[in-house]
């Protein structure tokens, strides 16, 4: 199974439309959101093309293709617009051989990890900033950030498959 994972859109149109024609170029069979898809919280400045609406619009042809984890910036409000379920706060996924727990990152991250084996994964969004690290005892894939990416870091996602992930940039 091919994975496409992404995290904070915050509500980028702009970025969103980016992130949408990697998707499809990848042929990846899910798109993976991390949350913080809508609103772009009181702590970030407003993304290129602050559309939430637009990104609503783009978003919601997908729903069979999303599978997705709420972020610090996600609420009820944005169930109530989207169709598909963006409120869970982690989930599990089995593929190619990998247990993958998904999660935002605000409240399981690597200092403060859910109970994972050596051999599993914690995905996140959250920081912003991309990267894949072994934490001993399990392995940290971030994504990063869609729209916002933080720490000089480029707008990135990853892809999942065969087992392996790969941090890609949308530039």
């Amino acid at each position: 199974m091919k994975l496409f994972i992404a995290s904070d859109i915050h509500g980028s149109a702009f970025w969103c439309r980016k992130m949408l024609e990697a998707f499809e170029k990848s042929k990846a069979d899910k798109l993976v959101l991390l949350g913080d898809i809508l609103y772009h919280g009181p702590r970030n400045d407003l993304p290129k093309e602050y559309e939430p609406k637009q990104v609503i619009t783009m978003l919601n042809p997908l729903k069979d293709k999303i599978l997705c984890v709420r972020g610090n910036c996600d609420t009820e409000v944005d169930q109530m617009v989207l169709d598909f379920p963006v409120l869970a706060d982690y989930c599990w996924i089995y593929a190619d051989g990998c247990k993958m727990f998904l999660t935002h990152g605000h409240k399981f991250s690597p200092d403060s990890p859910p109970p994972l084996s050596p051999d599993e994964y914690l995905l996140c969004g959250h920081t912003h900033v991309p990267m894949i690290k072994d934490c001993k005892g399990f392995t940290y894939v971030n994504c990063g950030s869609v729209a916002i990416p933080k720490e000089n870091s480029a707008h990135s996602y990853v892809i999942f498959e065969n087992g392996c992930f790969t941090l890609m940039t949308l530039e």
